[in-house]
Formats: structure tokens, sequence, C-alpha cells
């Protein structure tokens, strides 16, 4: 644009002087909202992602918890008290039951100890003065340390002793120091009447056979439990003091002897430590729960979702948990009080764990606890409610005809099976689990490969002939239900598979998009980068041209007065 006025020549707005630079960045930052709108999109992805990763930490400390009280013996605590501590002290598993034994102790077992009358002024005497062998019997074993060599020193022999392959784990040697000599002792590492150490030949040791001296006898433990055996003299025997076998689900820690005596031993289930492990399973899971709230919550005053409401994922792992924890326990079966068939607690609201459905309540769809009621089933059967809570691949026949007798871990499914066998009283003819064919072998039969019941393992009991059916039951408890299942809600992903957990594959997916993205971003910013050069590069050609019709402008005036002046 250009004025004509009084014989002067102007550029209005143009000129050598104008700031160019403000020009181009005020265009570039008019075309890097483009990147900046994808760093935004970006960012919602990314925060997505984030937002998974939080409530898979979640899932996993639920996992790392319900798998610590995933069995019943680690759900259903039972102490056992002792009247005399410092003789006998037990542990309990969850298979004792509740109630009180007398034992008595006769004598506690002990492993055979032999240590030699003469000994050496030092560690570091000689005690053979040409090479020679020692020969010594553990439990009947025979031991042979060959290649000792003349000079070799007492600490020299013990060393011997104990680092020889043959002697390892059997026999051990050491030294005793009485205050002016140095004794050597060599003891069977097991304790029982069978472990027997016996020195047969010294060679040319300065300790012979007559020196070694046996300072303790190896025993059995001996005891008698409610007052069994009864015969005078009969005692239960043990190679141990630590007695696992005698009465169910309880080992016996025997610490001193005292014949005649008998010991009080009361079972009782610890109540307040079950609850506390029904209290950590209810609370783990609503950690759980909570962030799924937080996570997928729609305020509806402001008709705004939260980062992951309706996500599919996140949608689906709020089903599978909530399922587990409502639905009947795998395997189990409804009470009939008729008959008294079934389970008494099959499923957890039996217990007093129910989801809280009020709407506007600070716990609402969490779960809660009937303290009162939780109290009522605990007293009634804790047995039952340690099954429902952590049964893992119990299996049960609910048939007088057939027993169940295993499965295989990792393969065989929880769950009930229908059972039918045919016998002709000879042998079985055919088998069916679930109506699938079964393999026969005997009076066994087993579930085939490639079916849930792979690995199941039945024996028929009745050899009369027949059709016997029935249902067999691998009960799998809500702990262990929880842990599977989270277990691969959680997995993570696998790019040689590309399998993994919801989550994972979500991720996975998400972070596929933020590579596109970030694709696009690169793509702008190149285009941008490029855009500014040409920008840079024409508006220096320009200001270049305006500098040149500046001079002209400034050098057409001058003439002009010069003209005027004439």
């Amino acid at each position: 644009m250009s004025d004509y006025t009084s014989g002067a020549i102007t550029f209005t707005g143009l000129g050598n002087g104008t700031d160019f630079d403000a020009l181009i960045d005020g265009l570039i930052e008019v075309e890097r909202q483009r990147v900046t709108r994808l760093e935004t999109w970006r960012q919602t992805w990314e925060n997505k992602i984030e937002a998974f990763q939080e409530l898979n930490t979640k899932m996993l400390a639920l996992k790392t918890t319900l798998s610590a009280m995933n069995t019943t013996n680690e759900f259903l605590t039972k102490i056992a008290s002792s009247g005399d501590s410092s003789a006998l002290t037990a542990s309990a598993s969850s298979s004792a039951q509740e109630a009180s034994h007398s034992v008595e102790i006769g004598q506690l077992a002990q492993n055979d100890i032999f240590i030699t009358s003469s000994g050496t002024g030092a560690l570091t005497s000689s005690v053979t003065s040409a090479d020679t062998s020692l020969t010594l019997s553990y439990a009947g074993e025979s031991i042979t340390i060959d290649n000792i060599s003349a000079g070799t020193t007492l600490q020299g022999l013990v060393n011997m002793i104990n680092n020889d392959p043959d002697a390892r784990n059997k026999v051990r040697a050491t030294t005793i120091y009485d205050g002016s000599v140095y004794h050597l002792q060599v003891y069977g590492m097991d304790m029982g009447t069978d472990n027997q150490v016996v020195v047969s030949n010294t060679g040319s040791l300065i300790f012979g056979v007559s020196d070694f001296q046996n300072s303790q006898d190896a025993q059995n433990s001996q005891l008698k439990v409610d007052g069994f055996p009864s015969a005078a003299g009969g005692w239960i025997e043990r190679a141990t003091n630590s007695v696992d076998d005698v009465i169910v689900g309880l080992t016996l820690n025997l610490k001193e002897a005292n014949p005649g005596t008998t010991i009080q031993l009361t079972v009782d289930t610890d109540m307040d430590a079950v609850k506390e492990n029904v209290r950590d399973f209810v609370d783990q899971l609503n950690e759980v729960r909570t962030k799924i709230q937080e996570l997928t919550k729609f305020d509806e005053t402001t008709e705004s979702g939260s980062i992951l409401t309706g996500n599919y994922g996140v949608d689906m792992i709020s089903q599978k948990l909530k399922g587990i924890t409502a639905d009947i326990g795998v395997g189990f079966e409804y009470y009939n009080q008729t008959t008294g068939a079934g389970d008494k607690y099959s499923a957890l609201s039996q217990l007093g764990i129910l989801t809280d459905a009020e709407q506007g309540s600070l716990t609402y769809g969490l779960l809660v606890i009937d303290e009162d009621k939780l109290d009522e089933v605990l007293q009634d059967d804790p047995e039952a409610v340690a099954q429902l809570m952590s049964a893992y691949y119990e299996g049960e026949s609910r048939s007088s005809d057939f027993t169940y007798v295993s499965y295989i871990d990792g393969t065989t499914q929880a769950g009930n099976y229908e059972v039918q066998i045919v016998s002709d009283g000879s042998s079985i003819t055919s088998a069916t689990i679930n109506g699938q064919a079964a393999i026969i072998s005997g009076w066994e039969i087993t579930g085939a490969s490639g079916t849930d019941e792979a690995g199941l393992l039945i024996r028929l009991d009745n050899h009369g002939a027949g059709t016997y059916t029935g249902t067999v039951s691998l009960k799998l408890g809500k702990a262990g239900q929880l842990v599977n299942e989270l277990t691969d809600l959680t997995k993570p992903y696998n790019a040689a598979t590309y399998e993994g957990g919801p989550l994972a594959i979500l991720e996975r997916n998400y972070q596929d998009i933020m590579d596109n993205i970030d694709d696009k971003i690169a793509w702008e910013e190149d285009r941008i980068e490029k855009m500014e050069r040409n920008l840079r590069d024409k508006y220096a050609r320009l200001d270049a041209t305006l500098g040149y019709y500046d001079q002209l402008s400034a050098s057409l005036t001058s003439q002009i007065a010069q003209l005027d002046e004439s």
C-alpha cells in the first residue's frame, strides 16, 4: 500500500524496521496448535495407562494377600496350649481337632556321641606319625577316612572327617577342651536308636579304638498319648523329638522327659486370627473395588465421567471379581437341611459378607461384614467356614460307592463332577465323568486328557455288579478362586504370543496409539520446522527488498527536494 501526499512517497507498514520475527512466531504458534492438540490427546492415553497400572498394583496386592490364606491350613488357625511348656509344646494345623490330650514323655530322642579319653595339648599337635586311615560305621554303613598322612594335626583330622564325601551328613567331628587337653568328639548327625556310631579301626592314630568313649547313646523318644499304649512298659517310639504323626494335625515338640507325669495339651481354634483373615480378605477386595469406583465414576451433576468410565476392560475385571464373591463356591453344593447333604456354607453371604447396596452410603458398592453373623457361623462350624474361604482343590465323594483319590495340580479343574460307573462284579466295564468316557484301570477311573476332569482319579469301592452314580467334588475356596482369576487378569503382555491380561492388552493397544500420535507429532514438528525455515527465507528476501525501496524512497525524496530548490 502507498500514499502520495505533498510530493512525499511512503510505504505504510513496510520497511527494513518491520518486526518479521514476531510475525513469523505468530504464524508458527498458530501452526503449533495442531501439535498441542496431539500432545493433549496423547496425554489422555498416557493417563489411562497410568490408571491401569494403579489398578494392576492394587490387584497384585490383593493376590499377595489372598495367596497367604488360600489353603485351610493357612486360613484356619489352631492353637495348641501345653500345661507345661518347658517339657512339651505343640503346633497345630487346620486339620487338628478341638480336643484335650494327655501326653507322657518317657525319654527324649538323642544322637550317638563318642569322645576320646585322651587328647592333645594343642589343636596343631600331630595325631599320627605315619600314613593311616580311620574306619567307623554309622547306622550300619561303613565309612573309611583314607589318606590321613603322617603329621596330620588334630584340627586337620577334624577337617578331613567333616569334608569326607562318605561321612558328610552322617557323622560330624569337633573338639572339646577340658582346660588342659583337646579331645576328639565324633557324633552321629541323626537321633534315634538305629543311628548308632561304631569306631572300628583307628590305624596309627594316637587314639586307639578303646579311647573312644560313648558319652551319649543314640535312642528314640518315648511317649504315651491319652494313656496309649496302656500295657506296662509300652511306649510310642520315634527317632525324633518333633513328632507329627501321632495326633492328626499336631506336631509335638518334646523337650523334657518325666516318666509317670502327664501333660495336658489343649487344641482350640484361634477365632481372633480367623476373623482377622476374613477382615484382610474383605479389606483388600475393597481396595480394588474402591480403585475401580474412583476410575470409572460418573458425576451426574456435571454429567462427566472419570478417566476410565465405560472402559470395557475395567468393567470386565469388576464383573469377574464381583461374580466370584457373589456366586456359590466352585465344587460346593447348597446345603439341604432336611437330608443334611451339601455344604453348610457355600456362599460368602452365609458368612455375613455382603455388598452394601444402599445408595449414598460411605461403603456403597463395597463389601461389608456382619460381625454378629460371622461370630455365629464361626462358633457353629469354623471348619466349614474355612472350607468356603480357602479350600484348595480338596476332593470329596458324595457317594458311598466310590472314593475320590487324587487330582493333578495345574491340570484338573475344580468343580462338581457327575460320575457313572458300570461293573459286572469282576471289573469296571464302562465309566463316564460328566458324560465323557473315563480311562479305566482296575477298580479305578481317571478323567481323560483334554477335559476339565483330566487327572481326576476315582476308586470304585463297591465291587458288586451294578451301575453306580453320584457326584465327586473338587473344591476351590474363594481365596483360591480369586488368586487364579487375578493371576489371569494381571498376566503381563507376551509379545511372542500376543497374550496377556486385559489391562496388559489394553495398555499395549494404548501404547500403539501413543506411538502413532508420536509419529504424527514428529511429522508436524518436521512440517513446522520446514515452514518456519521457508518463512524466514521469504521474509529475509522481503526485508532486503524493502530495504532497497527504503533507500530508493530516500533518494527520490532527496531529488525532489533539490528540484524544488531550483
